[in-house]
């Protein structure tokens, strides 16, 4: 028989597999935005692998879409890259719902 406790841990255990998920979703979203946005950039090379970790890395210092979406509106304009705040919002949603569909069927 199952008891209350079992039922209690193993949704603690579900929970937590899935904020997991959606952390290394999150990671894995920030750095392909930041390879998509440093080729907008015209970086290439060790700058783009660079530019992506910049990105992971101001989504961890200051969690949530907001940092990285300014970051970006502010490297677009500093370069005169004609995309509004929209468009990179709606790549990020995109580049996220693909790498959560991908991780989930990767078990």
């Amino acid at each position: 028989m199952v008891t209350f406790k079992e039922i209690e841990k193993s949704f603690e255990a579900k929970f937590a597999h899935d904020e997991e998920l959606k952390f290394r979703a999150h990671a894995r979203c920030n750095h392909l935005l930041g390879e998509w946005a440093a080729q907008k950039l015209n970086l290439a090379g060790p700058q783009t692998e660079a530019y992506a970790r910049d990105l992971v890395m101001a989504d961890l210092d200051r969690p949530g879409t907001d940092a990285v979406v300014n970051r970006i509106r502010a490297d677009f304009a500093a370069r005169d890259v004609p995309l509004s705040e929209q468009q990179i919002r709606q790549t990020m949603d995109e580049l996220f719902s693909t790498v959560l569909e991908h991780m989930k069927a990767d078990g």
